[in-house]
């Protein structure tokens, strides 16, 4: 008889212990402080500080307005008003949002209310009914003693189940020692993300030109941030690829539009780079915003034409083996304060302009850029030459043995402009090798490539000629 009467004892002890924990609700309005700091690689971290009243004992919180790509288990709570009078007994993320279509499978098998407007009464009619199936997006009803799938009225709920949300929530069980305090979350989220866009408007003699920089931010997360405090971090920051978003976000394609006033600070930051947003700014849900990165006024530009050979053609016997081939055009900057530069470049893409005898920018191409530090090039290839191409023949070729061969190359340079020009000649080759003999002074770049720099006349041509002895074993 004691066992008996000290089991309920100790339910009803259960019972009571959770009816006591209170549920509290935060939602973005009691937001004191909110930041972001958004990597270029579509993931974001937020903090927030929140005033809250939360009562001593055992609360329950519902933290609102959350990202709703947030990753749960990066999720972290504090009391920044005292480090002990807050800690969490259980934590949960509910995103099972309330839907028509939930509302509907969440009561099969219960009863609903079904309202009909009788045209007789002039007035809705209800009906006292059972969900039994919503397989296929269609309820199905007993009515009256009736199955229907298509009953022409709607559907009065008696009330919204407790694990449905109108948005997505973290649900903290709390043990709270101070009814006021200052509370901090952070965690990380998907589908923030940033990228670098930049546009160099080249002078006439393609000598100089006006770099400017943008920064395009995309916030596909799920959450709006007002008035946060943005900053951005450059740099391949490793993650482990376990975890599956339930939306891959925008590609981020396509050019910048007009950017805001306020500009980034950068500094150095562990193996990374930070910009740090000069004034506070709002990240609206969907929102696409561009600022100014970085404006540089009169940058030299060195434009290079370059021509590429290949390293297998040393390996025997071909004659002609490249007719007309394009001639690569390239411009180079350097990243240096004397050049107007000298900030850390995030990766990113370069639209190059110029403008026509009319004064009209038009745009002559683009390129992807990585991530450059200070005092490093920047080269952005603009595309191929059109007035300036070349042959590339082999005249002879005899081996010495099983492993070693010599030849003699050919190149030819063709000018149909009406200046002359300057094109690099890269010829990679494999092996040990030796330049015998040449018509122009080589270079020798590293271990498998020497380069010739060679003038072009106007309306002209040039023979480059080499011999070179190649060794593989």
């Amino acid at each position: 008889m004691v066992l008996k009467r000290k089991l309920p004892l100790l339910a009803l002890f259960v019972l009571s212990s959770a009816a006591s924990a209170e549920t509290k609700k935060s939602g973005a309005d009691q937001r004191k402080e909110v930041s972001i700091t958004v990597y270029n690689q579509n993931f974001g971290l937020v903090r927030e500080v929140r005033d809250l009243e939360l009562g001593t004992g055992t609360v329950e919180l519902e933290f609102r307005d959350v990202a709703s790509l947030i990753q749960p288990e990066t999720v972290s709570i504090k009391s920044l008003t005292n480090g002990s009078a807050l800690s969490v007994l259980e934590q949960n993320y509910r995103f099972d949002l309330l839907t028509p279509a939930k509302l509907l499978e969440k009561h099969v098998g219960k009863k609903v209310r079904v309202w009909r407007w009788n045209e007789a009464l002039g007035k809705d009619e209800g009906f006292d009914a059972k969900i039994l199936s919503v397989a296929g997006g269609q309820p199905v009803m007993e009515v009256n003693g009736e199955i229907t799938s298509d009953f022409p009225g709607r559907i009065a709920f008696p009330g919204v189940p407790d694990n449905l949300m109108s948005q997505p929530t973290l649900v903290w069980k709390l043990d709270s020692k101070s009814s006021k305090q200052a509370v901090e979350a952070t965690y990380l989220t998907r589908n923030l993300n940033w990228r670098s866009d930049y546009v160099l408007v080249v002078n006439d003699s393609d000598t100089g030109g006006d770099l400017t920089g943008w920064v395009t931010l995309v916030n596909q997360s799920g959450a709006s941030y007002k008035k946060a405090k943005l900053k951005l971090v450059a740099g391949d920051v490793q993650r482990v690829s376990d975890y599956r978003s339930r939306d891959e976000g925008e590609d981020l394609d396509g050019a910048p539009a007009a950017a805001d006033k306020p500009r980034f600070a950068e500094e150095s930051f562990f193996e990374y780079h930070l910009y740090t947003l000069s004034q506070p700014t709002d990240v609206l849900e969907n929102e696409q915003k561009q600022v100014t990165l970085l404006e540089a006024k009169g940058a030299k530009i060195d434009k290079k034409l370059i021509y590429y050979g290949q390293q297998y053609w040393y390996r025997s016997q071909y004659g002609e083996v490249q007719k007309n081939q394009k001639v690569g055009v390239y411009l180079d900057l350097q990243n240096t304060k004397q050049n107007g530069l000298g900030m850390p470049l995030p990766k990113g893409t370069v639209r190059v302009y110029k403008a026509d005898k009319s004064g009209a920018k038009q745009f002559i191409g683009e390129d992807h850029i990585d991530h450059t530090p200070r005092d490093e090039r920047v080269r952005v290839k603009m595309g191929d030459a059109f007035d300036v191409v070349g042959d590339r023949r082999q005249m002879e070729w005899r081996t010495f043995g099983s492993c070693s061969s010599e030849s003699t190359w050919e190149i030819e340079l063709r000018n149909h402009k009406d200046k002359a020009t300057r094109v690099e000649v890269y010829e990679p080759v494999g092996g040990e090798w030796t330049i015998v003999e040449s018509t122009h002074k080589h270079q020798k770049k590293d271990a498998f490539t020497f380069t010739f720099d060679v003038e072009v006349p106007a309306n002209g041509k040039t023979k480059v000629k080499y011999k070179v002895r190649v060794k593989w074993c």
